[in-house]
């Protein structure tokens, strides 16, 4: 009877929250559930439909998830609100916009993935459940149904080593800390940011379960981490297993691989999941990435490996599929061209530029995935950096490829089964994130032959600018135009990874280009289209005064033109070097330095980007003064010298996560320029003197002509930078998220500047 009793008082509380969007409505605009009337109704192809019922806008869907794009689509396009990461929230008027005619959407891309194992330390690493909420109600209106769910994975790593009989302290050394666990994860090191405390581990085991219940709540289907066969690198020693040494990735010793071919792979595999189902449930998806970012070894039988992990999987649930992500050499077809089809869905992860299932690129592959499912995925952004970025243009060639019927891709076609967002940092150019969750609702265009119905970057983009800013600003569209044919226009061919890089954010030179080592940056867009368009947003800077979105786009756009100028004046500064003008060097070098300090002005006054926002983060998770220290040294040490002294100068990892945040600017990258352009400055006095012990019988005396010959060469001076950056990593001055002044007069107070010089 008590059973009875309870289960009557859940649907009575079921019925009065209403469905799982009417509660997302009620997060987004408190009370407002009651103006939209919700459909969930079976269909032959996932789909939205928008109508009118009475004083009632209805939303028709045969999923939660769709049901919630088709919210987000009303909201945009009929209420001129946007919802993005700066701002989730919305004041919906008493009496919402009417639909005058029903509109539906309609597709067969039916599984939309999101993440990449990196977002999760670059941006997620020190969320809570309120940040994690946001995220799920933003995924589900932006149609993400498969989301990667890996919080607390290493809750089940702990346990099943602890069942092995590694110690405390042995799990400490294996598993990282929190703002590198997606390298632990993804077998690229051992321990780095660790040892982990045991608060973390109950309060990440938590906040999973949150999370999941959550997204099963709207009908997404979590993709959970599977086995790979990942093993501590003194597995051999410590159990006998038959383990291949991982080597070392940028300086770290990596995990080892554990043979499939060994007799205690099923025994350790199906331990893993025993503490994966006993934690987390079951799953339809798991993600698995063997023998990522390593070369061929002809001692491994990845044949063999691909069966052996699709086994373990399937003994867990017979019906679940690998997730694999298609990246560099990974999924080698050895691995994959035995499995069954359907049992595999590969994630094209970088369609938009790199693409491997058969589209034009350098790394193509002829025959794509072969009879494999697969998604196309936007990557987007590299270490979340900050910085606009965008390939427009290719990214709605590559997908007309996929969806289209070019014989030249039917293949590929065939197996497409959804799309993916799988950017590596989060948070950042919220119009590419837009388009790319539209394009599955916008096929017939996309792929129409018929120009006048075609889909643009232009007819998208007037779209886009007026449902972001609640109107048709003429200004604000002609911004926009310029900026979606200049930077958010990276050709084919530029394979940068990510944003443009700021020239503030790299270790001075007298060469400086990059910001980090792997970023193949390469200059396609004229600098004057950058300030032209933040010349424009601040001209109409009034109008919108308190616009969130606005406020956001202003500063950000600002921001990029600053960059961009402080690129020409950093190349005005090292003519002058070279040219050995000490007057113009002088006055050119504060003019540089001046800039940056103005950048750090104007990022403070959006909480987005300050490192405060990232720094309360990380120590409001700790629950001792040591635990908070631990995860603020995780924080600052990732997005500086990321790793220690061989990682961030042998294996080139410093500043690969670089942020342009307020703090960071005037307190990092402002010591290191300081630096480097008062040893110019130095070096520049001490040439124009004569050498005197070079010419009589000083210490130079002696000196070759050849030595003396390249001691004249402008070299620059050699500073030993980690010992500059490593201090600053360990200290604990305080920085906070609460914006300071006004991103209109600040962003004015930049444009000034910028029109003086």
């Amino acid at each position: 009877m008590r059973k009875i009793l309870f289960s009557l008082l859940c649907l009575v509380s079921l019925t009065m929250n209403g469905t799982p969007i009417d509660r997302l409505i009620n997060r987004i605009a408190p009370g407002s559930a009651s103006q939209f009337k919700i459909v969930r109704q079976a269909g032959p192809r996932d789909y939205f439909e928008l109508s009118q019922a009475g004083d009632r806008v209805c939303i028709k869907g045969n999923t939660w998830v769709n049901i919630a794009s088709g919210l987000n689509w009303y909201l945009k396009y009929y209420a001129g609100i946007h919802l993005s990461w700066n701002n989730m929230s919305a004041n919906l008027p008493v009496t919402l916009p009417k639909v005058p005619k029903p509109e539906r959407h309609e597709t067969d891309l039916k599984q939309r993935y999101d993440f990449n194992y990196c977002t999760f330390s670059y941006s997620m690493a020190f969320w809570d459940w309120k940040r994690w909420e946001q995220e799920i109600d933003w995924m589900a209106l932006h149609g993400i149904n498969m989301p990667l769910a890996i919080v607390g994975e290493e809750v089940v790593w702990r346990n099943m080593l602890q069942r092995l009989g590694y110690s405390k302290d042995e799990i400490g050394r294996f598993i990282a800390g929190p703002a590198f666990l997606a390298w632990w994860e993804m077998n690229n090191l051992e321990g780095w940011g660790g040892p982990l405390p045991d608060s973390w581990y109950t309060q990440q085991e938590a906040l999973q379960k949150r999370i999941l219940s959550r997204e099963k709540e709207l009908g997404m289907e979590p993709v959970l981490p599977g086995y790979c066969g990942m093993m501590p690198h003194d597995a051999k020693e410590k159990l006998g297993l038959d383990v291949t040494p991982g080597g070392t990735w940028n300086g770290y010793t990596r995990p080892a691989n554990l043979s499939a071919t060994d007799p205690n792979f099923d025994r350790i595999a199906d331990l893993y999941y025993q503490e994966l189902t006993r934690l987390y449930g079951k799953a339809n998806f798991y993600s698995m990435d063997p023998f990522h970012e390593t070369p061929d070894d002809a001692s491994i039988d990845y044949g063999k490996a691909g069966q052996k992990l699709l086994a373990a999987m399937k003994r867990t649930n017979p019906r679940s599929c690998w997730v694999v992500q298609g990246w560099t050499e990974n999924p080698r077809p050895a691995m994959i061209d035995s499995l069954p089809e359907g049992d595999l869905l590969v994630l094209d992860l970088f369609s938009e530029c790199r693409p491997m299932f058969g589209a034009p690129s350098i790394w193509k592959r002829k025959e794509g995935y072969g009879k494999h499912n697969w998604l196309f995925c936007m990557l987007e952004n590299f270490g979340a950096n900050v910085g606009l970025h965008g390939r427009m243009d290719q990214l709605i060639h590559n997908f007309s490829l996929a969806t289209g019927t070019d014989t030249a891709y039917q293949n590929a076609q065939r197996h497409l089964k959804g799309i993916g967002l799988t950017m590596e940092g989060s948070e950042n150019n919220p119009i590419m994130f837009e388009l790319m969750s539209e394009l599955m609702w916008r096929v017939p265009a996309v792929t129409s032959a018929d120009a006048a119905v075609r889909l643009t970057k232009e007819n998208w983009t007037r779209g886009y600018v007026k449902a972001r800013y609640g109107t048709d600003d003429p200004v604000l569209q002609q911004a926009w135009q310029l900026l979606i044919h200049s930077i958010y226009n990276c050709p084919a061919g530029n394979n940068q990874q990510g944003p443009h890089e700021s020239i503030f954010d790299g270790r001075p030179s007298l060469t400086n280009f990059q910001a980090k080592s792997w970023s193949k940056m390469r200059n396609y867009y004229d600098p004057s289209s950058t300030l032209e368009a933040a010349r424009l947003m601040t001209s109409v800077a009034e109008r919108y005064r308190g616009h969130n979105n606005f406020e956001y786009d202003l500063v950000d756009v600002v921001r990029q033109a600053m960059d961009d100028q402080a690129r020409l004046q950093y190349l005005h500064t090292i003519a002058d070097y070279n040219g050995f003008d000490r007057k113009a060097f002088s006055l050119d070098s504060a003019h540089f330095l001046n800039m940056l300090l103005l950048q750090d002005k104007l990022l403070g006054t959006r909480r987005e980007f300050r490192l405060g926002t990232r720094i309360e983060q990380a120590r409001s998770l700790g629950k001792t003064a040591a635990e908070k220290d631990l995860y603020e040294w995780n924080a600052r040490v990732q997005i500086t010298t990321w790793g220690n002294r061989t990682a961030a100068d042998t294996g080139g990892l410093r500043d690969y996560a670089h942020k342009e945040w307020q703090g960071l600017l005037k307190d990092f990258y402002f010591m290191r320029w300081h630096t480097y352009l008062d040893a110019l400055s130095r070096q520049m006095a001490h040439h124009a003197q004569p050498d005197i012990d070079a010419l009589g019988g000083g210490p130079n005396a002696t000196k070759t002509a050849s030595e003396l010959f390249n001691m004249a060469l402008p070299t620059g001076p050699q500073i030993d930078w980690y010992a500059l950056e490593e201090p600053w990593t360990l200290q604990h001055n305080p920085y906070t998220s609460a914006p300071e002044g006004s991103p209109v007069d600040v962003a004015k107070e930049v444009m000034r500047f910028l029109e003086t010089k």
